[in-house]
Formats: structure tokens, C-alpha cells, sequence
């Protein structure tokens, strides 16, 4: 690992994949308290370099070589990169299942020890709502996109026993600026506490492989996190100043995915290509 400069921070640098994303976007400017140079990546546009704390790189998962060579003179990586809804297998195949092998492949080959690596709630997203989960829960993987992140914890737990790479995986709900229907105020992520969390997943010590949540501090929240407390992850945001702009909206059917499973509308999206 390289020596971090005189700038006081945990980190001199951060690679942060996925950075044109909504999320990613969000992180950007987080990480810079972190780290003295904030290197950015994804395939899609991006705003240009903010200064020298900054490096933007395209760069695409798929591409091994590419993806060894962006992890060059990297402390750690926060991985948000590849597709975040669900989409036919063979473009989920290449972004997340071969895109997340390449990330941890380039961490190995530079001594990288520590990944955040951007997992989903709906990695247990075929449960009914009225199912309370933690980390050992058993997996419901509720689509392709579920099962890639699935296989990326997997992942996570091979290169931590075969190589002593840590990882803390991120079972994200849905982090938007507000919830955006009723099973998200279950779901729902502030980006502030979506911060507070990449923060923690940083800077805790010896996290092994940990698996945690990412929910805020909502009323009727169907995940604990008794098994990741040693992160020290504190939400203190909540969805319920927005409950009463659902409540006064029509009840949804019975059969309606966002009233049946944690995974919502990802529980019946495709087949595709029929």
C-alpha cells in the first residue's frame, strides 16, 4: 500500500468506482475528508477534475487490464460500479459478476486489504415484507441483478480468506433524497447516513467480511444489524416525515410486488428476450 502525504487524512488515495452514478456522485466529494487524492471511474460521463485532490479515469469493469491498472497506487476501494436495476443476465454477467472478479483481482494484485463494496438489499429481496432479516439470514437472491451481488459477498469471503483482503459489503435500500413509493419507507437510505456508512466501512478495524444494511433510522425497518455493530454505523435519519404523503394515496393491490416481497418490483421484473 502507498504511505499517505502529510495531509492528515486516513487515506492518500481512494479509488471510487461507479462515480457517474447517483450515488457516486454523492460520494465524490464525501470521500475527499478521507483521502488525499480521490481517484474516480466509471464508463459514463463525468463532471471534469475538481483540482489535484482529483483524478477522473474512464474506465471500463469489463477490461481486466485496464481495471489493474486503475487500481495502481490505490489505499482502497469503494466499489459502486456496474448495472444497479435489474437487466438481462448477459449485461448483468459482464459489468457486476466479471466487473466485481476484475476489482478484486487488481486489489490482490497491489496489496490493496480493504473493499466497500456496494451490495443490495435485494440480495434477500424475496422475502415478505413481514420477514426480519440480518446478515445470516439465508440469501433470496430476487433477480440477476440480486444474484450478482450475492456472488460479489461471495467473492468478498474468498479473497478475505485467501488473500486477507477485508471487505465490508453494503446491502443498500434505497437511498434517494426522499422515499418514492409506501415499501421505501422501509428502504430508505439518506445520503447523509449513505455517508455516515461509507464512512464507518472505511475507518472501522478489522471488519473481516461485514455485512450490513444500509437503512436509515426508520419506524418499520424489516433489517437489524446486530452482526455489523462494530462498525459503528449510527443512522440518524428517518422516513417517517414522509409517511403522510403515502398514507393518502390508495392502498395497493394484494398481489402488488411492493406490498409482497423486500425486493419489491425486482421480485417479478423479466423474463427478458421473450
Amino acid at each position: 500500500m502507498t504511505t499517505p502525504l502529510s495531509s492528515n487524512k486516513p487515506f492518500n488515495r481512494i479509488l471510487l468506482t461507479g462515480a457517474a452514478g447517483g450515488l457516486g456522485q454523492i460520494l465524490r466529494e464525501t470521500l475527499q475528508a478521507h483521502a488525499t487524492i480521490v481517484r474516480i471511474s466509471d464508463i459514463s460521463p463525468m463532471a471534469p477534475s475538481q483540482g489535484e485532490h482529483e483524478e477522473v479515469i474512464t474506465c471500463n469493469l469489463v477490461d481486466k487490464a485496464a481495471i489493474t491498472a486503475l487500481a495502481k497506487d490505490v489505499d482502497t476501494i469503494v466499489h459502486l460500479g456496474g448495472i444497479s436495476v435489474e437487466r438481462p443476465f448477459e449485461e448483468i454477467l459482464e459489468a457486476n459478476i466479471r466487473g466485481t472478479f476484475h476489482i478484486y483481482e487488481a486489489a490482490r494484485i497491489h496489496g490493496i486489504k480493504r473493499i466497500v463494496f456496494a451490495s443490495s438489499n435485494h440480495v434477500t429481496g424475496f422475502y415478505p415484507q413481514d420477514t426480519p432479516l440480518d446478515a445470516h439470514s439465508q440469501r433470496r437472491p430476487d433477480g440477476y441483478y440480486a444474484l450478482s451481488k450475492s456472488y460479489g459477498e461471495d467473492m468478498a469471503t474468498f479473497y478475505l480468506h485467501r488473500y486477507g483482503i477485508e471487505t465490508v459489503s453494503l446491502r443498500i435500500g434505497s437511498s434517494f433524497t426522499a422515499p418514492r413509493n409506501t415499501r421505501m419507507l422501509s428502504t430508505w437510505l439518506s445520503y447523509s447516513d449513505l455517508e455516515h456508512l461509507v464512512e464507518r466501512a472505511l475507518l472501522a478495524h478489522d471488519v473481516g467480511h461485514s455485512v450490513v444494511y444500509g437503512v436509515s433510522d426508520n419506524r418499520d425497518v424489516w433489517w437489524s444489524n446486530r452482526h455489523a455493530s462494530h462498525l459503528g454505523f449510527a443512522p440518524q435519519d428517518t422516513s417517517e416525515p414522509f409517511r403522510p404523503q403515502f398514507e393518502q394515496q390508495p392502498e395497493l393491490a394484494a398481489d402488488d410486488p411492493n406490498r409482497l416481497y423486500q425486493g419489491g418490483a425486482f421480485a417479478v421484473a423479466g423474463p427478458f428476450g421473450e
